[in-house]
């Protein structure tokens, strides 16, 4: 028999995180669906023939608290982790950079930057502590960070 495979998806409702989340169940993995929205989260499982295997994880990531819990959720039902897929991620208005307001910004950072290298540190922790060590961690980008786009500055 094959080992149970494991994933945790980031911005799991909607999108690409929607999307991958289905793949994945697809696929044969467990998967932990993490979002702010629990309806979405619940409509994107609804969608899967595999929802024995999702977890559905209503939680703000931004949120240390809301993390660790995340994490220690999918290690206690899955017992491991082997992916993780950092997709969680906002937008700001399309504005010049002097009329961004700073509050957004920091927005911006902490949610595509913290969040994504706490999501990590969590991930890294399990896989290296389980048997069979190791795992992916995937960063969904932006095609902001390869394409010049003159009015968003974040």
């Amino acid at each position: 028999m094959a080992e149970k495979r494991v994933a945790i998806v980031t911005g799991a409702g909607s999108g690409i995180g929607k999307s991958a989340s289905l793949a994945l169940l697809k696929d044969g993995y467990y998967v932990g669906l993490v979002g702010r929205r629990l309806g979405q989260l619940e409509l994107t499982t609804a969608e899967s023939a595999a929802q024995d295997r999702a977890l559905v994880l209503a939680a703000d990531i931004t949120n240390d608290a809301d993390v660790e819990k995340v994490f220690s959720e999918v290690r206690a039902k899955f017992g491991r982790l082997d992916v993780l897929f950092n997709n969680a991620g906002v937008g700001a208005p399309a504005v010049p950079i002097e009329d961004l307001p700073i509050e957004k910004f920091r927005e911006v950072v902490n949610i595509n930057l913290v969040t994504m290298f706490m999501c990590a540190q969590h991930a890294i922790r399990i896989m290296k502590a389980q048997d069979s060590k190791g795992g992916r961690i995937i960063n969904n980008g932006s095609l902001s960070a390869h394409a010049l786009r003159p009015v968003l500055s974040h």
